[in-house]
């Protein structure tokens, strides 16, 4: 693997990951009505620490190979719905903007990993868990909007 490759798309998933600290969950998320599946709050981090970890290995790996556009491509779109979507739920309480942004982070995971798998197993496998988790957090996103009518409707951001 190419350490600088991967150094360049870390600290790409480092600048998504600063959302997280800038956009904290605070009050207004805890005040909100969650499912009981709700993950305990220090799972978020560790998941997401584990996850930016994989996808700059991935991307790493793809990025040298030839006939890799679409899987770049993919994956600068994923990475640009993760870094948008805690400003919008977190920053500015858009819980149904959230969900738009969170459909499209789903569909950019899936696309990374579809064209990472057709190139390297492994960069395609490393996608497998963030896909898993993307659909977890579009499920509690969905969930929160249709248990929170009130907040959705009335953003106080």
């Amino acid at each position: 693997m190419d350490w600088g490759l991967f150094a360049i798309f870390l600290a790409a998933c480092g600048a998504a990951a600063t959302t997280g600290s800038m956009f904290m969950p605070g009050a207004w998320y805890r005040g909100l009505s969650k499912p009981g599946w709700t993950p305990p709050d220090w799972v978020f981090p560790v998941a997401w620490t584990v996850l930016y970890l994989s996808s700059a290995i991935a991307a790493a790996r793809i990025a040298p190979l030839e006939g890799n556009a679409y899987g770049m491509a993919f994956w600068a779109m994923q990475i640009a719905f993760n870094t948008l979507w805690t400003p919008v739920f977190f920053g500015l309480h858009r819980i149904k903007a959230a969900f738009v942004i969170m459909a499209f982070l789903w569909i950019a995971v899936a696309g990374t990993m579809v064209t990472f798998f057709q190139l390297d197993w492994i960069a395609g496998a490393l996608f497998v868990p963030y896909l898993v988790w993307v659909t977890i957090a579009g499920a509690l996103n969905g969930s929160v909007w249709m248990r929170n009518p009130k907040e959705a409707a009335q953003p106080t951001g």
